[in-house]
């Protein structure tokens, strides 16, 4: 929602300004076509260039993004805690191998299955079961586990963020073409030199608006795009970042609550649940197993 009201103030700030005062809004929208086929056609066929089929898949699932906002609610973060809270117990009072089953065959789990938007993410249940296996055949450095989760982080974030760096690269290129689309426009002014004044202004006229809409789509439109879905991306992030701190906390030796506050410390501040709020949702997880 607060995308379509930026873009909606934009619009509505810029040409109305424009329009108020005195400028004649007919020769932008008459330049417009042509300009944006070669502008915006320009942009779009460097960024097909220079990313693979992946990623453009990923940027155009990356716009969407930014109109829908992160994919994690406040109640997401409470489940995750609640999930690794249980687990852990488990591990805490009865050993490692009683999840066995569990991380073998998530989605069969009785404990994953409580919380299915968690298990839908195949990156977040593949994290927590990889890392308990490597905790089953003994891998008990918190070090080194936190070494081995900290790489896998870095990779899936590197690859989320791979279509915000293509965003960002279109943006920083928009301005460029918007001038390669004015310099064309003015060697089609030069070819009718002999035209009238009266003609010659309004073809300078539309090779100006080609330089206008080059950077206002940069900075106006796709430049707060790539920002917004960065923001978007890094909040989405520490989703995960709880799993890495409850179960290295956990292997430090802490308690199953200790560690569950720690992670209670990775989660966004707006959608951070109370010291409170979280050890109610913990009691109603225990009950529950």
């Amino acid at each position: 929602m607060l995308a379509i009201i930026g873009l909606v103030v934009s619009f509505s700030m810029v040409f109305g300004g424009y329009m108020l005062s005195g400028g004649a809004i007919e020769v932008v929208l008459d330049a417009m076509p042509i300009e944006m086929m070669t502008i915006l056609g320009g942009a779009v066929g460097a960024l097909v260039v220079g990313n693979s089929a992946d990623v453009l898949k990923a940027t155009v699932s990356g716009v969407k993004q930014v109109f829908q906002g992160p994919k994690w609610n406040e109640q997401d973060f409470k489940d995750m805690l609640c999930l690794l809270f249980t687990i852990t117990k488990m591990i805490k009072s009865k050993g490692i191998l009683v999840i066995e089953s569990h991380i073998e065959k998530p989605a069969e789990s009785s404990i994953f299955q409580k919380y299915p938007r968690i298990l839908q993410d195949h990156f977040a249940t593949d994290f927590i079961c990889d890392t308990l296996r490597m905790l089953s055949m003994n891998m008990d450095d918190a070090h080194q586990v936190y070494d081995a989760m900290e790489s896998q982080l870095e990779k899936h974030h590197h690859e989320k963020m791979m279509p915000q760096h293509g965003l960002q690269n279109m943006a920083d290129g928009l301005p460029a073409i918007g001038i390669v689309a004015a310099v064309l426009g003015v060697i089609k002014t030069m070819a009718s030199v002999t035209e009238p004044p009266e003609v010659l202004g309004g073809m300078i006229g539309h090779a100006l608006v080609g330089t206008f809409l080059g950077v206002f789509l940069a900075y106006l439109i796709v430049g707060p795009f790539a920002v917004r879905l960065k923001s978007v991306l890094d909040e989405e992030h520490q989703f995960y970042l709880i799993i890495r701190d409850v179960l290295v906390a956990h292997l430090n030796g802490n308690a199953p609550q200790v560690s569950v506050e720690i992670g209670r410390g990775s989660v966004p501040s707006k959608m951070q649940p109370s010291f409170f709020e979280l050890e109610e949702a913990l009691n109603s997880a225990a009950d529950a197993a």
